[in-house]
C-alpha cells in the first residue's frame, strides 16, 4: 500500500538503521511499492540484525554513526531523502556520554548531510522526551525526561528546530514513537516490545510477568502506522515534531489477554516489582497536528495490531524456540 503522492522511483535514499526494527520495514515497503528507487542502509548491525534484510535488493553499508570516517562513505551518493533511524534506543543504558554522542551529536553530521545535497530528512524522535509528564502527550508541552535516553532525544528535537528555522526551505520532520511493535523486532533483545515478549513467554509455557497490577498504559502504534508516518513525513505540509501513536492508552491486562485469546493459549499473569524509577505508567499520543500536517491517520488498533502480528510471534516460538 502506498501512502503518499511522492513518487520514489528513480530517487536515492538513505535509511540509517536500517538493518533494525523501523528501518528494515521501512526499507521492504519502498522496495516493494517503489521498485526503481536505490535505497542504501547504513548500520553498524548492534540492535540490528542481517537476518532483518533477507530479500532486500539495495546496498548495504556497515557502519557506525558516531564514526567519520565511515560516514564519509556517504558522502559518494546524492540522497534525495534521508530517513534516520539509527540509534542507541534502549532505554536503561545510563553512560550519558555514549548516549548524546550517538543520538544527538551524531544527528548534526546527518542534518548537515542533508543540507549539503538539498534532501528531505526525517528522523527517529520518541515519547521518551515527556518522561512522567501528564498524559496525553502534546509536542512543546511536559517534556520532562526521566532518563539520559528520553534527553537524548529532546536534544535532538533542539537541534532539528534550529536547521528548520535557518533553513526554511528545507523538509526537516521528527516522529516521536510511542511504544512500537510487530513484525521485524526480535532481535531486539530485551528491548523489543512487551507484544513479542509476553507472547514469547506464553508460547513458552511460562506464566507471563507484569508490573504490579498491570493497569499501567501505554499508546502501542502498530510498525505499519510507523511506516505510513515516515513515508508521510518526507513531505510534509510543515516542518516540525510530530508525535505518532494510536492516539489511544490501553493497559497491560488489555495486552496480556489479546495475546493469549490471538496465540490461544491460558495462562494466569504473574505481577511483579517494578524496579525502575523512571518508568514511564501512561503515555499517550496527542496525534492532531500529526493528522493535519503529516495526513497520518492510524489503521490499526491493538486489537487488529496483536491479531496480524500473532502469525509472526508463533512462527518465531517454532523456529528460535521448538526445535
Amino acid at each position: 500500500m502506498k501512502y503518499t503522492n511522492i513518487d520514489f522511483n528513480g530517487k536515492t535514499i538513505l535509511i540509517t538503521g536500517g538493518a533494525g526494527f523501523v528501518g528494515s520495514n521501512l526499507a521492504f515497503h519502498i522496495q516493494n511499492n517503489y521498485p526503481d528507487a536505490k535505497v542504501v542502509i547504513f548500520d553498524a548491525f548492534v540492535l540490528g540484525h542481517f537476518k532483518n534484510l533477507i530479500g532486500f535488493k539495495g546496498e548495504v553499508i556497515g557502519g557506525d554513526i558516531t564514526d567519520k570516517e565511515a560516514i564519509k562513505r556517504l558522502w559518494d551518493f546524492k540522497f534525495d531523502y534521508i530517513f534516520h533511524q539509527a540509534a542507541i534506543s534502549d532505554t536503561t543504558v545510563m553512560d550519558q556520554k555514549k548516549m548524546l554522542e550517538a543520538n544527538t551529536n551524531a544527528f548534526k553530521d546527518f542534518l548537515d548531510m542533508a543540507v549539503e545535497m538539498k534532501a528531505s530528512i526525517v528522523y527517529a524522535s520518541s515519547a521518551g522526551t515527556y518522561g512522567n509528564s501528564a498524559a496525553p502527550n502534546s509536542v512543546g508541552s511536559g517534556e520532562e525526561p526521566e532518563n539520559v535516553y528520553g534527553f537524548s532525544k529532546l536534544m535532538m528535537d533542539n537541534l532539528g528546530y534550529e536547521y528548520m528555522k535557518k533553513y526554511p526551505s528545507m523538509n526537516i520532520v521528527g516522529l516521536r514513537y510511542f511504544n512500537v511493535y510487530g513484525p521485524r523486532e526480535y532481535y531486539k533483545g530485551k528491548t523489543a516490545s512487551m507484544m513479542l515478549q509476553l507472547g514469547l513467554q506464553l508460547l513458552r509455557g511460562e506464566s507471563p510477568k507484569l508490573f504490579k497490577w498491570g493497569g499501567q498504559k501505554r499508546d502501542f502504534v502498530y510498525i505499519e502506522d510507523v511506516v505510513q508516518a515516515n513515508i508521510k513525513a518526507a513531505n510534509a505540509k510543515k516542518c516540525g515534531v510530530y508525535n505518532v501513536g494510536a492516539g489511544e492508552a490501553r493497559q497491560f491486562n488489555e495486552v496480556f489477554g489479546l495475546l493469549t485469546k490471538n496465540l490461544g493459549v491460558e495462562k494466569t499473569v504473574e505481577y511483579i516489582d517494578n524496579p525502575w524509577k523512571f518508568y514511564q505508567n501512561h503515555t499517550e499520543a496527542d496525534i492532531a497536528s500529526s493528522r493535519e500536517f503529516l495526513d497520518y491517520t492510524p489503521r490499526y488498533k491493538i486489537e487488529e495490531g496483536i491479531a496480524d502480528y500473532a502469525p509472526t510471534i508463533k512462527a518465531i516460538f517454532e523456529k528460535e524456540f521448538n526445535n
